[in-house]
């Protein structure tokens, strides 16, 4: 079997559980991942001892559901929204949080 990089043909992750040390995993991490996303399972080693396995996630179908427009663009475009008032001041707020970290 050859292993390919160009993603010409398939590579040595993509046929079945592989497993690879930490460092070959950082060396060659996005062709590990597009095999599991391909099906492969990857077994990460650390010497010798195995800690962690990479599987692809199930798929359960499109995530993103296009609606179509009810009207067209052009018809919206012009409209405008008075501004939110709110009892605090935002720049306040963002000064707030930052100054707790």
């Amino acid at each position: 079997m050859v292993n390919r990089l160009d993603g010409s043909g398939p590579t040595r992750p993509s046929v079945g559980m592989t497993r690879v040390r930490i460092t070959e995993l950082r060396r060659a991490l996005s062709t590990h991942l597009r095999a599991v996303e391909h099906g492969g399972e990857i077994e990460v080693m650390d010497r010798d001892r195995p800690i962690a396995r990479i599987v692809p996630v199930p798929h359960v179908g499109t995530r993103v559901r296009i609606i179509p427009a009810t009207r067209p663009f052009s018809e919206v475009r012009g409209i405008r929204y008075p501004c939110v008032k709110f009892p605090v001041d935002s720049t306040a707020l963002l000064l707030e949080d930052r100054g707790r970290r």
